[in-house]
C-alpha cells in the first residue's frame, strides 16, 4: 500500500494557484463548516456514500496525435420518460440478455464470497453502524480530514455546487498549463460532466478504466457502476477499437486489450494530471483509498506531475481500523471478490526519497446537494452508499431495463433515489422511483442495509402529496376502491370481464397484445378469470366442510381418547422400571 507524506515541488506557485482558485469561485472546506447548514446535523444518524464508481463521459479536441473531438460522438437524443426509455430497453433482446446475464454473475458470486466469509450480516451491521457515526458527526470528521490532509502537503478545497467544482478543476489546470488529464474511475466527475468541461479550455481527458474508454469512444455514458460498458458485446467493441486504431481489429479479447493498453501507455506518459475519486478518506491521516482491479488508477497517480481527486462529502471514515470493515464489505458486494487486485493509500504529493508521485495534489470536497439529505428522516440513510453496484444486480427492473433507462448519472435503486436527491428540479425526476417492483431486494442486497425500498415509497408519496399524480391513475384507483369495497359492483364487474374475455381467451390464458395487455402481455400471459370465482364457492365449500368436521367430531374424539390412554400407561410402564431398578 502505497503512502505519501510529503510534497515536494509545484508546477506553478502556491500563489498562482490560489489566485487562480480565487477567481474561480473556491472556498476552502473550514469556510463551509463554519456556515449552519453542515454544523446543526451533528448528532444525526446518516451514512455516507460516493466516490470512484464509473466515470465515462465523452472528449475530444483538436491537437497532434489526439483524435477529433467528432470522434467522440455526443449521445444520442434519449426520450424524456423513464417509461419511454425503459421501451427502448425492453426492445432490445441484447441488451436485456447482456445486462441479466453479468448482473446474475456479479450477484452470484456476491452471495457465494459473503456467504464463504460467514457472519455476513454482523458485518454489514457493523458497516452501517460506521457510516450512521460518521455522518453524526460529519463536521469533526471533515475538518480532521482537511487539517491531517493539508499537513501532509494536500490542497484541499471544498465546492457546495457542481459549478463551484468544475470552476476548481479547471483552474487547477489552467495554473499548471495541462493539455491533458488521465482519469480513473470517479462518479463525481461524472456527475459533474467534467470531461465537457475540460474539453471546452483544449484539454484532453481521458478515461483509463477499460470498460469506461470503451464507453467514452462510444459517446455514451456508462450504465452500470461496477461494469460501465455491460451493454455491449465484443464484436462492438472492436468495432470502436477498430475506429479509434484506423486499422481493422479482431475481436479477439485479449488483442482488443493489448490494443488499449499500448494506447493507455502513451497518454499516461504524455498526462499533465492525474484525476481520480475516492472510495474512502481517513480522516486520522488524512488519507484517500483507491480500490479497483486494473492498475490504471496507480498509473493515474503516480506518473503526472499533478493530482486531482473529487470526492462526496460523506466519503469520510474515521480510521483505518473501520477500512478494515469496508474493505470486507466493498469488494465481496460488487464483484465477488476478497479484496480488489489493487488497494491503494494515498497520503500526500511525493516526498524527496520517492521515486514517483505526484509533485502537487489537490482534493476536491462535493456537496451538491447531499448536504439536504442530512437530517431528514426517510433519505439520510441515502448517504450511507458505498457504490458497490450490487442493488443494481438484485433488482428485477434493472435487470431487464440497464443502466441508461434511468436516465442520470446513477442508475438502478440507488439512482432513482440519488438522483432527484441530488437535483434541485425534482419534479422533472418524479418518475424515476416508480422504476421499483418494491420487493426489496435492494436491502437484501445492499452491504449497509439500505432500506431503499422505503425510500422509494416516500418518493411515490411526496410526489402526489405536492400534486404531481398522475391524474387517470388517481381516477382509476378511486375507481378500483368504490368497486372492490361494494360486492354487488364487484360481482357485476367480474360477470362483465367473464364475457368479454370470451372474445380474446385462448387455452386459459389471455395473450393477445391489444390495450392495456399490450405491454404487459409482451413478456408474460395474463390467466383468464375463473367461471365461478372463489368468493362465489366460498358458501358451498363452508357447508361442506362443515358436514366434514360434524362426521369427523367423534372419530376424532376416540382418536384423541386412544392417545392420552396410550400417554398414560407408556407413563406408567416408565414409573414401574424406574421402580424396580433400585
Amino acid at each position: 500500500m502505497s503512502v505519501r507524506t510529503e510534497q515536494k515541488g509545484n508546477n506553478a506557485s502556491a500563489s498562482t494557484i490560489a489566485e487562480s482558485l480565487d477567481r474561480a469561485g473556491g472556498r476552502q472546506i473550514t469556510d463551509f463548516l463554519a456556515g449552519d447548514d453542515i454544523a446543526a446535523s451533528a448528532g444525526t444518524g446518516i451514512g455516507a456514500g460516493t466516490g470512484t464508481g464509473t466515470g465515462a463521459a465523452v472528449h475530444g479536441r483538436s491537437g497532434e496525435n489526439v483524435r477529433k473531438a467528432s470522434a467522440h460522438p455526443r449521445p444520442s437524443a434519449q426520450p424524456d420518460t423513464v417509461r419511454e426509455r425503459a421501451g427502448l430497453a425492453l426492445n432490445d433482446e441484447f441488451l436485456r440478455k447482456a445486462v441479466k446475464f453479468t448482473t446474475e454473475r456479479l450477484r452470484n458470486g456476491k452471495l457465494e464470497a459473503s456467504e464463504s466469509h460467514g457472519n455476513w450480516d454482523i458485518w454489514r451491521e457493523q458497516g452501517r453502524q460506521i457510516r450512521l457515526h460518521t455522518i453524526a458527526h460529519l463536521d469533526y470528521y471533515l475538518n480532521l480530514f482537511a487539517d491531517n490532509a493539508r499537513a501532509n502537503g494536500v490542497h484541499v478545497h471544498f465546492a457546495a455546487t457542481a459549478e463551484e467544482a468544475v470552476s476548481l478543476s479547471l483552474a487547477i489546470a489552467e495554473s499548471v498549463g495541462a493539455r491533458s488529464v488521465v482519469k480513473s474511475k470517479s462518479m463525481v466527475t461524472e456527475e459533474l460532466h467534467l470531461n465537457h468541461a475540460l474539453e471546452s479550455i483544449d484539454v484532453e481527458a481521458i478515461e483509463t478504466d477499460l470498460g469506461e474508454y470503451i464507453i467514452q469512444l462510444a459517446g455514451e455514458t456508462p450504465s452500470h457502476i461496477i461494469i460501465p460498458a455491460i451493454h455491449k458485446n465484443r464484436y462492438q467493441i472492436a468495432e470502436l477499437l477498430s475506429a479509434d486504431a484506423g486499422e481493422t481489429l479482431s475481436p479477439d479479447t485479449t488483442i482488443l486489450a493489448g490494443y488499449v493498453r499500448r494506447k493507455l501507455r502513451e497518454k499516461f506518459l504524455e498526462a499533465d494530471i492525474g484525476m481520480t475519486g475516492c472510495n474512502f478518506a481517513i480522516a486520522e491521516t488524512g488519507s484517500m483509498v483507491l480500490f479497483e482491479n486494473e492498475g490504471n488508477a496507480r498509473m493515474v497517480t503516480t506518473v503526472p506531475k499533478t493530482q486531482i481527486t473529487l470526492m462526496g462529502m460523506e466519503r469520510i471514515i474515521p480510521s483505518w481500523e473501520d477500512l478494515e470493515v469496508m474493505a470486507t464489505l466493498l469488494p465481496r458486494s460488487a464483484t465477488g471478490q476478497r479484496l480488489t487486485v489493487y488497494m491503494s493509500g494515498i497520503s500526500g504529493p511525493r516526498r524527496s526519497a520517492d521515486a514517483d508521485g505526484p509533485e502537487e495534489m489537490h482534493i476536491i470536497i462535493l456537496d451538491n446537494g447531499r448536504s439536504n439529505q442530512l437530517g431528514d428522516p426517510e433519505f439520510q440513510e441515502l448517504l450511507n452508499c458505498i457504490r458497490c453496484g450490487a442493488c443494481l444486480n438484485a433488482c428485477p427492473v434493472y435487470r431487464h431495463i440497464g443502466g441508461h433507462a434511468y436516465g442520470g448519472t446513477y442508475s438502478g435503486p440507488i439512482g432513482a433515489v440519488l438522483t432527484p436527491a441530488l437535483k434541485s428540479n425534482v419534479a422533472e425526476w418524479d418518475d424515476i422511483a416508480s422504476a421499483s417492483s418494491l420487493c426489496g431486494a435492494c436491502y437484501e442486497a445492499c452491504p449497509v442495509k439500505i432500506p431503499l425500498h422505503d425510500m422509494l415509497v416516500s418518493l411515490r408519496r411526496r410526489k402526489v402529496e405536492a400534486g404531481r399524480g398522475n391524474p387517470l391513475e388517481t381516477i382509476g384507483m378511486k375507481g378500483f376502491s368504490t368497486v372492490a369495497g361494494n360486492a354487488k359492483l364487484m360481482g357485476a364487474a367480474l360477470k362483465m370481464g367473464r364475457l368479454g374475455q370470451r372474445l380474446i381467451a385462448r387455452k386459459g390464458v389471455i395473450s393477445t397484445r391489444i390495450g392495456p395487455l399490450k405491454g404487459w402481455n409482451t413478456y408474460r400471459v395474463t390467466p383468464t378469470l375463473a367461471e365461478q370465482p372463489f368468493r362465489e364457492r366460498w358458501a358451498t365449500l363452508e357447508e361442506e366442510l362443515s358436514a366434514g368436521l360434524r362426521e369427523m367430531n367423534p372419530a376424532m374424539k376416540r382418536r384423541m381418547e386412544e392417545k392420552a390412554r396410550e400417554s398414560r400407561e407408556a407413563a406408567q410402564r416408565k414409573g414401574d422400571g424406574g421402580h424396580g431398578g433400585h
